[in-house]
């Protein structure tokens, strides 16, 4: 749970900055949010799961 939680609140930020900075525009960013929340209510939301919290332990073992 802690990671998912960190793991929003930084890839919020980047989303945040990477509008302001103009890299990517509001619609753009509003449509993969879209696409994140539908892809999280399918079947690869599990694969999706499992794969970063196996790579957040690889990470924290180093």
């Amino acid at each position: 749970m802690a990671v998912s939680i960190s793991a929003v609140v930084l890839l919020g930020i980047i989303v945040v900055v990477l509008i302001r900075g103009g890299t990517v525009r509001l619609a753009p960013a509003l449509a993969c949010a879209g696409f994140g929340f539908f892809l999280a209510s399918t079947g690869a939301a599990p694969v999706i799961t499992s794969a970063i919290s196996a790579v957040t332990g690889w990470i924290a073992s180093l």
